[in-house]
């Protein structure tokens, strides 16, 4: 996100106006990552919600570390 921002900065000559952009769409993506995941939390158990993220990092991991990603 950061990257495409910096990139959207250089390329259109207002700051200002991706400044916004980029707090607003931060804004969103945070406010819809906490939604859905109390949502997550009323529907599954607290215990497999942490191991089924913890085994979706570790699998990502190896597959960007083997290059698949």
């Amino acid at each position: 996100t950061q990257l495409a921002v910096l990139s959207l900065a250089g390329k259109h000559g207002s700051p200002w106006s991706v400044f916004v952009g980029g707090a607003l769409a931060l804004t969103g993506v945070t406010a819809l990552g906490v939604v859905g995941g109390q949502g997550l939390c009323r529907l599954i158990p607290d215990r497999i919600l942490l191991w089924s993220s913890a085994i979706a990092f570790v699998v990502m991991g190896v597959l960007m570390a083997g290059g698949v990603l």
